[in-house]
């Protein structure tokens, strides 16, 4: 296997492509497609500070290893959710590649600055972990880049992500999440840009830039999100692409370009929002969505991250007690072949 631009052994093969990459020319890659989803949708420009959503996984390094090599301004935010020896190592990893690069990296606690963790809000409010964990970090991430004048929110979102939300929006035809899917949402309403630059990489190749640039990031999957949705439909785009390299890439580029502007509606819009009465962010009643989880959740005893984890709830259907605390799933070593896991 020859690299296609020197003929040199080849460590990666990009099949949807038909192309195989030696590690410069693959790095090399790497920063082309994501100069080019900046520029093709008005990201960023020069000049301008980007704070990047950051979990210690490899997407989330990866693109802010890019920016900045990239020459942009970009700080990092890591938000613990609480989610037992799991943020423990997440926070490990982000700390250490700041530390590394000399970059600055904000934290932000949920127990320590809002009263609640994760695996007690998911109790205290009767909704899925995901839901509880998904709506604190929006609202955190969008404050924080608010209240620290950033141009934008930067998310690891890649290829195979934004392929498997387009997937599960199509199949239940929710038009107006499927009007938002966009690599760029801008700024409106007290809500910052939110911007994804790795759209035109996948999960496999943004793991291999990591292990090619000496990335060390959390291998494991979040513990919590066994069952989710969202990765069954990943499951589904990968044997569809196994078997048809480039299916992921036309079939969400084909949308952008064909068909995303088709659910745009006036009438259907976000309506107007006030303020939320505690917090000020955009809220349509007194008290946003977020602080009235965290109103219910900070008053809740804590629960540990067993106690909601898949199997602890299918014991607790079944009466049984919930287990003692066991240490999270081991990490693994990740190659350029390999297909490396959702961060």
């Amino acid at each position: 296997m020859k690299c296609r631009v020197c003929r040199l052994p080849a460590v990666i093969d990009v099949r949807r492509h038909n192309a195989n990459f030696c590690a410069e020319h693959f790095l090399r890659y790497c920063r082309q497609q994501v100069e080019r989803a900046i520029s093709a949708f008005d990201m960023l420009s020069e000049g301008e500070r980007a704070l990047v959503a950051v979990s210690g996984g490899k997407d989330s390094l990866a693109i802010w290893d890019l920016l900045v090599e990239a020459g942009f301004e970009a700080d990092g935010l890591y938000v613990g959710l609480g989610i037992g020896e799991y943020s423990d190592r997440s926070a490990d990893h982000a700390r250490a590649f700041a530390e590394a690069r000399g970059l600055r990296l904000l934290e932000i606690d949920l127990r320590d600055d809002h009263g609640y963790d994760v695996p007690t809000a998911a109790v205290a409010t009767k909704r899925v972990p995901c839901s509880a964990c998904g709506l604190s970090k929006r609202h955190v991430f969008d404050r924080a880049a608010i209240d620290g004048g950033y141009d934008a929110l930067v998310t690891g979102h890649n290829l195979d992500d934004e392929a498997a939300v387009l997937y599960g929006n199509v199949l239940r035809w929710q038009t107006d999440y499927l009007a938002r899917q966009r690599p760029v949402l801008p700024a409106e309403q007290g809500f910052p840009r939110k911007i994804k630059p790795l759209v035109r990489l996948s999960e496999r190749e943004t793991a291999a830039y990591c292990v090619l640039q000496g990335i060390d990031y959390l291998v494991e999957e979040c513990p919590m999100a066994v069952g989710n949705k969202h990765l069954l439909y990943k499951d589904a785009l990968n044997d569809m692409e196994q078997k048809s390299p480039g299916s992921k890439a036309e079939f969400y580029f084909g949308f952008l370009a064909r068909a995303v502007d088709r659910f745009d509606n006036p009438d259907s819009g976000r309506s107007v929002l006030g303020a939320c009465h505690r917090c000020g962010s955009p809220a349509e009643s007194d008290l946003c969505a977020f602080c009235r989880l965290a109103e219910r959740s900070s008053r809740a005893d804590p629960v540990p991250v067993e106690f909601v984890l898949p199997k602890a709830r299918h014991r607790r259907r079944r009466g049984e007690r919930s287990p003692s605390a066991e240490a999270g799933p081991p990490t693994a070593t990740v190659s350029p072949q390999s297909n490396g896991p959702a961060t």
